[in-house]
């Protein structure tokens, strides 16, 4: 199969070259040329599956004969090895926990996948690979698990300071090893635009092979739809549900309307943002203006130029009409966020984490405006031990961190502080590679 740039400036690449190339050269994202088309018969078949299996089933579909089925049949089975439970928390409301990976995070579904597949595409070169990401919490830390100590690859993550949790910080930068952890003094769009800068660097990738981990990359993208596959077979082939997504860089989003525009039944999708709301913004003018980001509990969520919009923007075929049509967008500020979280664990006993919250929501205002009464899903993106200061914050006390969590303080940090400024992360990455 070959993969276009959203901007069509660039010519079509194999999946190897896109998924080694992060962004293509015109600056664009690379789109698949194609989507598959998933029978109803399929679709039906879902609910006897296991979660390993639809995954290598809906990668076969999105990505042709380009990898060997065995190969990426061990691929989908290595990485998708964990549960995401659906519960059901309410009368026709559902949670999708997705943070039962290594790290706790959502990130580890894609991430997992993305590194077994590069190190098979990148198998019996002769320099090493580059991965640079930027991250605003979950990514860096899913990246760092996924590629740690793979041989021939070295990881660049680019996280802001002071603006990911104390937790997350640690599963970036105890790993040691081929992972470099760069602190940037700015926010997540600063280490996003740095990352950018570096990947379209032409000196240095006439000396490197560089790639990006983030969800521009399409490796990392796929993945990402499986899930909402696997919630569709956990309701057993109900009536099409609305998915209720935490949304910053519109990756998620994105897989999911991947999947939607493949065949999988979907209501509506209900992009679920905190106070950082261009996307809301956008479907209410038409015109898409990105803006500096702000802090939030919800801090994952926390971007003000979603890269993955230009690939919504293309599935949409560049019209708003179209997006309005699929998508609903609200933003909640911390306030709501909290009274949310409260309200759920008053009343369910069940402990959202901040984004799940938002997600949550922003389902609430769609069965509000609208009268569903279900199935809604939203989706868990990360474990609320993740942010134990905010949980206590909010919660009063909040004292319960899986093993997983609690280790890393005994682990050692390693890290180094940048500026906001390309040049220091170029020197830097000139000097992990003499």
């Amino acid at each position: 199969m070959w993969y276009y740039s959203t901007k069509g400036k660039s010519p079509a690449v194999t999946l190897k070259e896109a998924v080694l190339r992060g962004p293509a050269p015109d600056g664009g994202l690379y789109m698949p040329e194609s989507l598959p088309s998933f029978s109803g018969s399929y679709l039906r078949s879902l609910p006897f599956k296991s979660f390993s299996e639809i995954s290598f089933e809906v990668a076969s579909a999105f990505l042709g004969t380009d990898i060997p089925s065995d190969v990426l049949e061990d691929i989908a089975g290595e990485a998708m090895d964990f549960p995401l439970p659906l519960t059901g928390l309410q009368p026709g409301v559902y949670c999708m926990e997705l943070y039962h990976g290594p790290t706790m995070a959502f990130k580890d579904v894609g991430a997992r996948f993305m590194a077994r597949l590069m190190s098979y595409l990148y198998r019996n070169m002769d320099r090493p690979l580059n991965v640079i990401v930027a991250t605003s919490g979950d990514t860096g830390s899913a990246v760092a698990s996924g590629f740690y100590d793979v041989d021939g690859i070295n990881v660049v993550v680019l996280f802001p300071k002071g603006r990911v949790s104390r937790l997350q910080q640690l599963q970036i930068t105890t790993n040691g090893g081929n992972i470099h952890p760069l602190e940037v003094d700015g926010n997540f769009d600063d280490c996003q635009w740095l990352a950018r800068t570096i990947l379209a660097d032409e000196e240095l990738n006439h000396q490197f092979t560089l790639t990006s981990a983030n969800s521009i990359n399409i490796g990392r993208l796929i993945p990402q739809s499986f899930y909402y596959f696997e919630a569709y077979a956990r309701l057993q082939g109900s009536t099409a549900p609305v998915f209720s997504v935490p949304c910053g860089n519109f990756g998620n989003l994105t897989a999911g309307v991947m999947a939607w525009c493949a065949g999988l039944p979907v209501r509506k999708f209900i992009a679920s943002v905190n106070i950082n709301d261009v996307f809301p913004k956008f479907l209410d003018t038409g015109r898409y203006s990105p803006a500096a980001s702000v802090p939030t509990y919800s801090s994952a969520m926390d971007v003000g130029n979603p890269s993955n919009f230009e690939r919504l923007d293309f599935l949409m075929g560049g019209m708003a009409v179209n997006f309005r049509e699929s998508i609903m967008s609200w933003s909640f500020n911390d306030k709501q966020t909290a009274d949310a979280i409260r309200g759920v664990a008053s009343d369910t006993g069940y402990i959202m984490d901040p984004h799940g919250a938002v997600a949550w929501l922003g389902l609430k205002e769609y069965a509000g405006s609208t009268g569903f009464s279900g199935p809604g899903v939203f989706l868990e993106t990360a474990h609320p031990a993740k942010f134990p200061e905010t949980m206590e914050e909010i919660l009063g006390k909040y004292d319960f961190v899986p093993p997983q969590l609690s280790k890393l303080e005994q682990g050692q940090e390693r890290f180094t502080p940048v500026p906001c400024d390309a040049e220091a992360v170029r020197e830097y990455l000139l000097s992990i590679n003499r």
